[in-house]
């Protein structure tokens, strides 16, 4: 079984195998697990970043705080308000306007703020296409696995904070497991 936590020593070929499973809450109930996959091939330092932080149990019980219909939902932040860092500091940007890692539906991609070295532990999930982003912030894999669950998230009631944001109701990351694909 792989040490996760140990990420620095994985060739960027594994971490093309890895996946990561998210059981997500809407409001204390159950709404499905998304699985995400990982790009290493566009972004190796991010995946290596979020892979670190899921494996260590960081993203467990934390919410996502910002949600756009059609545009993405938000989650990771330690603070639950879209300001906090983690512990690993801050990564470098690994930014692309390669078509196929275009922010579309399901991609997932790194939060920061408007420094472009700024990316710590939040992230973000593509709910519509916002290729607008493409070359300004790093997408670094895509869900492969329970739609279903994001829309879940996206269809939550939202008002207040930044946007009319902030979902109304709880959207709570139970669970961050990484995993091998097969």
């Amino acid at each position: 079984m792989t040490d996760y936590t140990q990420i620095d020593s994985l060739s960027d070929e594994d971490l093309q195998n890895v996946l990561v499973d998210l059981e997500l809450e809407v409001g204390g109930n159950s709404v499905g697990t998304m699985t995400l996959e990982m790009w290493p091939q566009t972004a190796p330092a991010t995946v290596r970043n979020f892979v670190r932080y899921a494996a260590e149990g960081f993203y467990d019980n934390k919410g996502f705080h910002r949600v756009i219909p059609g545009f993405m939902i938000q989650g990771g932040c330690p603070e639950g308000t879209g300001t906090g860092s983690g512990p690993h500091g801050n990564i470098t940007g690994e930014f692309t306007s390669d078509p196929q890692f275009s922010h579309q539906r399901g991609v997932l991609s790194m939060a920061r703020s408007a420094d472009p070295n700024s990316a710590s532990c939040q992230f973000f999930v593509c709910h519509g296409a916002a290729d607008f982003l493409d070359g300004q912030y790093a997408a670094f894999g895509k869900v492969v696995d329970g739609e279903d669950v994001m829309d879940a998230v996206a269809g939550v009631a939202t008002g207040g904070g930044g946007e009319g944001s902030t979902p109304q109701e709880k959207c709570t990351i139970q669970k961050m497991t990484v995993r091998s694909r097969g």
